[in-house]
């Protein structure tokens, strides 16, 4: 890995406001692009972190969530997962988002990724951590969820990966990750 310095070759010609929500801002910037054309840049800005969590008990099972992804228009299963705001602290969202959504909590947390998940138009950043030693309680799902929850050995959500039936980005680094960790 190169540690040299990298300097942005794109100019900021202009940047107008297009759309603004409680989660997501968009802008749409005039620039030079590297070769020095004109071009327009649409870029998302996201008011909350991505914050996944691959609960793991000691048998080495995991839990997924179940929803139907409206953007998609398909169902998708993937890790419990959620936006945390920027101002408070990655794993004390996590904390939450794992309880809401499993109504676990664990004792064990560790940090184990952080990914750009579409870096070519937004900004998001997720973060991904393993959530063991754990303990059941009730979930707290929030307004907007619909979810099924499935208890299933880990390494079979890892084969889900890597036949593209699991294609969330965040699962799908988290999960290869664990399977790395785990040695699965």
């Amino acid at each position: 890995m190169s540690t040299e310095q990298h300097i942005n070759p794109w100019i900021k010609l202009s940047s107008k406001d297009i759309y603004d929500n409680p989660w997501i801002h968009v802008r749409e910037e005039q620039v030079l692009n590297p070769k020095g054309g004109k071009g327009i840049y649409g870029v998302v800005h996201f008011k909350n972190k991505a914050i996944g969590i691959i609960p793991v008990d000691k048998d080495l099972n995991t839990w997924l969530v179940g929803q139907y992804r409206y953007p998609l228009e398909e169902y998708s299963w993937e890790i419990p997962m959620g936006g945390g705001p920027i101002e408070i602290d990655k794993l004390e969202s996590a904390k939450r988002e794992l309880k809401e959504e499993t109504g676990f909590t664990a004792g064990k947390w560790t940090l184990i990724s952080r990914i750009h998940t579409s870096n070519s138009v937004t900004d998001e950043e997720g973060w991904i951590y393993l959530a063991e030693e754990l303990t059941e309680g009730e979930t707290e799902f929030e307004e907007t969820e619909d979810l099924k929850i499935w208890k299933l050995p880990l390494k079979k959500a890892v084969e889900m990966v890597l036949k593209d039936e699991i294609t969330d980005s965040l699962t799908v680094c988290g999960l290869l990750k664990a399977a790395r960790i785990y040695n699965l």
